[in-house]
């Protein structure tokens, strides 16, 4: 498992990876760099997505804790959050040199903080802003510079608002947009329940794809199954999993082969947990019991076997503070012992 470390000459063309067609949402506190190998065990070609990375964590901050990752995580796509082109445009080249696939705009978190910033969903409503912000980092970068939005903000449900936005946006060159399918609630309603209360219009992502058929239009929120997403996939280009591909990773095992034509087998979820033990040991070897805590990585597993007899004794093992005090990857191999003891 190799660390990527930030280039000292011009980066490498990007390899070509394959298409947004299912992609994992980024969640904060979720899909961080552990969450992200884990899932690319289970699919090696569903799209996955960092967490949120602000311009001023980049500007200013410690970029190689931001924007550090491994190799196997392609192709993965960098979120940044801000409202400064410059400030966007330069984030946006670090992300590039750092090797990331693609650089995401994010115009949909409705969170304080992201408010406080003037930035996240709070951008709806300033779309000439937003495709300032979307020309200066294509001007930086020559990967993807994509988009990814609500449908409308606050009392504003008319679809003609989110038309609007895309078609400015797309004056600027953006031609992938990534709709999550809810108003985002600025005041009144806390980020877990902008996920749930909103109501889903899908009809309007549906409508956007017509409206622009030239453009890359993928959907996101609410989506738990096959089933759904092959309904989605008729209308639209791709599908974005979110909570569900981390409370039931295990969903996307199927994904290679059922949607982008992989003719190997999915692997089974032992065989997931038996290739996370060399990662785990590396980064354990690299820094250290006290610098890595082995639930930082297990955190991100305790949904791998839902919906099977015994899972929750999966999870009671990887969730024990005394084992994982001990810092040992086999922990992972107890725990399917004890799954299998249970079923």
């Amino acid at each position: 498992m190799t660390i990527i470390q930030l280039p000292t000459t011009d980066p490498a063309p990007a390899p070509a990876v394959p298409g947004r067609r299912l992609s994992v949402a980024p969640m904060m506190d979720w899909t961080d760099r552990h969450c992200r190998v884990f899932h690319r065990e289970i699919s090696k070609h569903t799209w996955l997505y960092t967490e949120m990375v602000t311009t001023g964590a980049l500007v200013y901050g410690d970029v190689e804790r931001h924007l550090r990752f491994n190799e196997e995580e392609h192709p993965v796509a960098l979120q940044l959050g801000g409202s400064d082109p410059a400030d966007l445009a330069t984030s946006a080249k670090l992300g590039e040199k750092w090797g990331y696939d693609e650089i995401n705009l994010n115009c949909g978190c409705p969170s304080e903080r992201v408010q406080k910033g003037a930035f996240g969903a709070c951008l709806m409503a300033e779309p000439q802003l937003v495709a300032d912000c979307v020309k200066a980092m294509r001007d930086a970068v020559q990967i993807d510079v994509t988009v990814k939005h609500r449908i409308g903000i606050d009392k504003t449900e008319s679809y003609d608002f989110v038309r609007d936005f895309v078609g400015t946006v797309a004056e600027a060159g953006c031609t992938t947009f990534i709709v999550h399918a809810r108003n985002a609630i600025l005041k009144g309603l806390s980020p877990k329940e902008n996920r749930e209360i909103p109501p889903l219009k899908y009809d309007f992502a549906y409508q956007l794809k017509k409206d622009f058929p030239d453009f890359e239009i993928i959907i996101n929120g609410g989506i738990k199954t096959e089933a759904e997403i092959d309904e989605h996939l008729k209308h639209l280009d791709g599908v974005m999993l979110g909570r569900e591909a981390y409370h039931n990773p295990f969903v996307m095992a199927g994904f290679d082969q059922r949607y982008y034509g992989a003719t190997t087998s999915a692997k089974t979820r032992e065989q997931v947990l038996e290739a996370m033990i060399p990662y785990i040991q590396a980064e354990l070897a690299r820094y250290g019991h006290h610098g890595l805590k082995l639930n930082s990585i297990t955190r991100h597993m305790l949904g791998l076997m839902t919906g099977l007899p015994g899972a929750r004794a999966f999870r009671q093992v990887l969730s024990d503070s005394k084992k994982l005090a001990a810092g040992d990857a086999n922990l992972l191999l107890e725990a399917a012992a004890r799954l299998r003891i249970a079923a």
